[in-house]
């Protein structure tokens, strides 16, 4: 597999971009357009320019990430990118214990000026390509805008549950965690600490459900307020360590007072990792009955969240939900061999893909240990129930956040409703799939 400073420029793209009166270029921290290139990034998702400090704590921690710029020579300002797009292979759980690698796409934008010249188009394409050749079987992507990303193939695969909780109503139902001397114990801890333990808990927690990921030492700066350039001093943490002295579990979080009444503080967590349930509880203990605060906030939770029924009155609490993870497969088999599958069975996927990269009829077999062979057939009519659907409801479907019959139901898959059935069992997760991060 090739790495991101071996990927270069798609040559389909270029030609693409060029026939529009457009250029695109490779961008490396070392450039001399990476502070432009930072800056139009920013502008992209409409953010001040960034402070010469910010643009180098970027530039050092780029690393060799696969970065295109386009420009537009005939502009009055042909230096300032018109579009950009980041990209990087990460790993990203597709079962308990399964991992597939997959191609991070980040950062695409398009200056306001050069909407509907097809720079999208040519950026995403042209990653995909990229990313095929390069033999990485997924694609992935958070989105900021969430009808673009479908006409290119990926599928939302997780959504995220932001919570509000009123912490003086919501009271504690469950067991309560010892801590003191002897037994467990929370510790408040500096923030390059907070950097470091979320890093380590990520790496032991992340195999556990699917649509999690790798993490990266930019995204733990960024959650405890170390970000080279940009810090946050508001952020606070503090770490749950067992009896054994083991740290268990870390908590990132900011305090947002009311202008109104100092006693009436909104606690909004940043991110809360947890190896152990004992770990798990202590944190939102300590989130729930923090002095001065009313109002408790986390977002890109579960949709199991299991404080819901830790807390004694769940009407303390507000979920909205948000589709957030969106896949786009690449390679049938490779993504379907890599999960395991809750009951034996087969079943032919015919499989729509305009761009081609997944397109086929491909038979999924999984034998009684829940393990599966995916193979192309040439006449899907016969061994196995037949299901017809897009490459995006694939991506939907792989890592079991949505239920066959669902899409079924909503016209996004065509099969019988036994084929369907048996999907649905087939594909259950080990947990809700979910992604506490934007990437």
């Amino acid at each position: 597999m090739s790495t991101p400073n071996q990927i270069g420029l798609d040559p389909i793209s270029a030609a693409g971009l060029a026939a529009a009166g457009l250029e695109g270029r490779l961008v490396t921290a070392s450039s001399a357009e990476f502070d432009e290139f930072a800056a139009a990034v920013d502008r992209g998702f409409l953010g001040e320019r960034p402070s010469a400090e910010r643009v180098a704590g970027r530039r050092a921690r780029f690393g060799d990430n696969h970065a295109v710029a386009v420009y537009d020579p005939a502009s009055s300002s042909p230096w300032l990118p018109i579009g950009t797009l980041i990209a990087w292979p990460m790993e990203v759980t597709v079962d308990a214990g399964s991992f597939l690698p997959m191609w991070a796409i980040s950062a695409v934008t398009v200056s306001a000026t050069h909407r509907r010249h097809g720079i999208a188009r040519h950026l995403l394409e042209g990653e995909l390509r990229q990313a095929s050749a390069a033999g990485l079987p997924l694609a992935g992507l958070t989105v900021s805008e969430a009808t673009i990303y479908g006409r290119f193939g990926f599928g939302v695969a997780t959504h995220a549950a932001n919570l509000t909780i009123n912490a003086r109503r919501a009271g504690w139902a469950a067991w309560r965690p010892e801590l003191g001397q002897g037994s467990g114990h929370v510790d408040p801890i500096e923030p390059e600490t907070l950097a470091a333990d979320l890093a380590t808990l990520n790496e032991t927690t992340r195999g556990r459900r699917p649509g999690d990921v790798a993490g990266w030492p930019a995204l733990w700066q960024e959650l405890s307020g170390t970000s080279p350039g940009k810090p946050d001093p508001r952020v606070r943490g503090v770490r749950y360590v067992d009896a054994q002295g083991a740290v268990r579990g870390a908590l990132a979080y900011l305090l947002e007072p009311d202008a109104a009444d100092f006693s009436n503080h909104r606690l909004r967590v940043n991110a809360l990792l947890a190896d152990t349930s004992q770990a798990y509880a202590a944190l939102w203990l300590f989130a729930l009955e923090h002095d001065l605060v009313g109002t408790v906030s986390a977002s890109l939770r579960g949709l199991d969240e299991p404080l819901r029924w830790m807390i004694a009155d769940q009407r303390a609490l507000t979920v909205t939900e948000r589709d957030h993870h969106w896949l786009r497969i690449l390679d049938v088999p490779a993504c379907l061999s890599a999960r395991r599958y809750r009951c034996a069975g087969t079943a032919v996927l015919e499989v729509e893909d305009p761009l081609g990269f997944a397109a086929g009829a491909w038979r999924l077999t999984v034998d009684a240990d829940g393990a599966a062979t995916v193979e192309r057939v040439q006449h899907p009519g016969s061994g196995g129930e037949r299901v017809r659907l897009t490459v995006a409801a694939l991506g939907s479907l792989l890592l079991g956040g949505v239920r066959a019959s669902t899409l079924r139901a909503a016209g996004q898959l065509d099969g019988s409703a036994a084929a369907a059935s048996w999907l649905d069992v087939a594909f259950l997760p080990v947990a809700a799939p979910v992604l506490s991060y934007w990437y």
